[in-house]
């Protein structure tokens, strides 16, 4: 199993999202879980463009402190939804690890943690997604806790992904180190 991070930047993780400080306390407890059983924990960061203030290079590019790597710990850059895309290189580096299950927290529900997940599925990954540990913004279609449910509640479940409860993705990862 691994840890993915998904876009958790300084310029999108804040209190605009949906459950904010559930969220933050659930990934900094997966975090350290994860870092705890040996389960590695790999972040990707979303590049708008050279302009944006949200590029290589830009205070909000970098990942919130709170969920900060450690040295030594994987960080891969994109510039499309998905961070298994073949551009991203991360399913390379899965596949040559012989990765099968990936556990999937971050940020945003229905724009890059969406497509990461479908990709995932379709790469024959098992997808893990557990509960308050992705998040959105309104949008003009539909308002972040909207979002949140329709993905995690509905689209996902039972088609692209095992969505879990918090005491089992502890549970999950504990096992995996087989504590």
């Amino acid at each position: 199993m691994t840890l993915l991070v998904i876009d958790t930047q300084k310029g999108i993780t804040d209190d605009r999202l949906y459950r904010f400080e559930q969220l933050r306390a659930n990934i900094k407890a997966l975090i350290a879980q994860a870092r705890e059983s040996g389960v590695e924990v790999i972040y990707v960061r979303h590049d708008d463009g050279p302009g944006t203030g949200f590029s290589i290079g830009d205070d909000e590019f970098q990942i919130f402190e709170e969920f900060a790597p450690q040295e030594g710990e994987k960080i891969f850059d994109k510039v499309v939804n998905s961070a298994l895309h073949p551009s991203v290189g991360l399913s390379g580096y899965l596949s040559e690890k012989g990765e099968k299950q990936l556990m999937v927290v971050g940020m945003q529900t229905d724009f890059c943690v969406d497509a990461t997940i479908k990709s995932g599925f379709d790469l024959g990954y098992e997808m893990i997604v557990p509960e308050y540990t992705n998040s959105t913004f309104d949008n003009p279609y539909l308002k972040q806790e909207t979002a949140y449910h329709y993905y995690n509640d509905y689209v996902w479940p039972g088609r692209y992904a095992r969505c879990v409860p918090m005491a089992d993705a502890v549970e999950l990862l504990r096992r995996n180190a087989g504590l």
